[in-house]
């Protein structure tokens, strides 16, 4: 006869870690110009990203109501377009838009991600509680709230990515997208401390993605929609709570049913640091390349070899490429490619592009390009290997490089020299160098959507930082109605 003991049905205080978050949610005061400062370049940046991708019928195959025809009153706009969504939709939308093409804004260390993801939480519902604030003769949500819910959701992301590798246990980054805009979305909503907490809760026990459709074989669309589903699934989260759903005060503790236990091999979070806003500061920007960001100085590195071998390809015997460990381990891949998604996170291939064509866009990726057999035949003459040093120093707080080396052997014996780029121009070490860069990446952006005189009263407003932080969110939004 088996035995057997009773749980203690005893309702625990909540979780430590959901309360660091709630508390820095709740009391935190952003004090850093320099973070303030970046979340603008940031939200420049991504919603320049958001009107590239939509030249792409794959991405906005996906957007609108999802009953056709549906408007919502008082629904947020979508950038680029004419659609007036509810805030759950919008931040699908929106975050879809952004990461579409992967040239968003990236953050590198035990798990990696995109904390601009959390945008479309922000702006979807931000945009949604403006008009409805307008609608009840109260004052709308302002650009300056945005940018301080960007630097606490890119905060809340980091922190929790700096330690702890989701993906070593088969998850992918998109759970500390849900979380991190659950708790800034609950905040927005006006969510006490314990809201706050119930609804991180609810993000943490929710169904979590796995990794698959990031790897070989199954390397898809998916993880362009990745994060705007998880962005959105936040805002859903967070409005429940707030009619009264109630929390799950263990919910990374609880013995054998908790996150730890089910998902995390017995393993509680280790945290580097307090929340303030060391990640908004540090953030990285993809600048030059629509490329997964272990590969972007790679790039660079090609890029300035292009002219030294552009005219003896058929001479290659071999090329060497050295990086850190996680690029081994997720973006080096041999054999076929089967899709954009597929070749937009092969290391090889982005490289084999660049010192072919002597570029690398979104279009390249595409099958028209792709099936130049000279890809092919480069990257069969490619091998990978990691550089200790290269890992040490892309974990190390006080440099957080994410450096590559590309050499190119002829047949004839000779050699390029190893060309070495340690820190991307997308770096904290190389603001100077690259805010003109994403400027004018903006701005281009803003072309290929907007009549001239609309592209350009946007990006001068955006230049304007006291200006822009005093626009009320809607009024934001509408400029960028199509």
């Amino acid at each position: 006869m088996t035995s057997h003991i009773a749980d203690a049905n005893l309702r625990p205080d909540p979780d430590q870690e959901l309360v660091a978050i709630a508390d820095y949610v709740c009391n935190y005061k952003i004090d850093s110009q320099e973070a303030i400062t970046t979340a603008r370049h940031c939200l420049m940046d991504s919603l320049g990203c958001a009107l590239l991708a939509l030249q792409y019928p794959e991405c906005t195959k996906h957007l609108g109501p999802i009953v056709p025809g549906t408007v919502v009153p008082h629904g947020a706009r979508v950038p680029g377009t004419q659609f007036q969504l509810d805030p759950v939709k919008a931040a699908w939308d929106i975050g879809a838009l952004v990461r579409w093409l992967d040239f968003n804004d990236t953050w590198l260390a035990a798990e990696w991600g995109h904390p601009s993801d959390n945008l479309g939480a922000i702006l979807g519902l931000g945009d949604y509680l403006s008009r409805c604030a307008i609608a009840d003769g109260a004052a709308p949500l302002t650009v300056a709230d945005v940018l301080h819910d960007m630097v606490k959701a890119h905060e809340i992301q980091g922190v929790l990515a700096l330690e702890n590798s989701f993906n070593r246990v088969g998850l992918d980054h998109v759970l500390l997208v849900k979380v991190a805009s659950a708790g800034v979305a609950a905040s927005m909503l006006g969510a006490d401390r314990d809201q706050v907490i119930d609804t991180l809760s609810q993000a943490w026990v929710d169904g979590q993605a796995l990794r698959t459709y990031r790897h070989a074989p199954n390397t898809g669309s998916r993880k362009s929609w990745a994060a705007g589903d998880a962005s959105s699934r936040a805002v859903r989260l967070a409005m429940m709570v707030q009619k009264g759903e109630m929390g799950l005060p263990s919910v990374l503790t609880a013995s054998r049913w908790g996150f730890y236990d089910v998902l995390f091999k017995g393993n509680r979070f280790a945290f580097q640091r307090d929340y303030g806003s060391y990640v908004m500061e540090n953030i990285l920007f993809k600048l030059s390349f629509p490329a997964e960001f272990h590969a972007q100085t790679a790039v660079e590195c090609a890029m300035s070899l292009y002219p030294r071998v552009r005219n003896r390809l058929d001479e290659i015997a071999r090329i060497e490429l050295i990086t850190q460990e996680s690029a081994v381990r997720i973006i080096s891949k041999d054999g076929p490619l089967h899709n954009p998604a597929d070749r937009d996170h092969c290391l090889q291939y982005m490289v084999a592009v660049p010192l072919i064509h002597g570029r690398l866009t979104a279009d390249d990726y595409e099958d028209a390009v792709a099936f130049d057999p000279r890809i092919d035949a480069l990257r069969a003459k490619m091998t990978v290997r990691e550089d200790p040093r290269y890992t040490a120093e892309y974990l190390d707080p006080d440099k957080r490089s994410i450096a590559n080396a590309v050499q190119v052997f002829f047949t004839d014996g000779t050699s390029t020299d190893k060309v070495e780029v340690e820190y991307p121009i997308g770096h904290r070490r190389r603001r100077a160098e690259g805010i003109p860069v994403l400027e004018a990446k903006f701005l281009n952006a803003l072309k290929t959507r907007f009549p001239k005189g609309q592209a350009q009263r946007i990006y001068d407003l955006c230049q304007d930082e006291q200006r822009l932080m005093a626009t009320p969110i809607n009024q934001f939004m509408d400029l960028f109605v199509i």
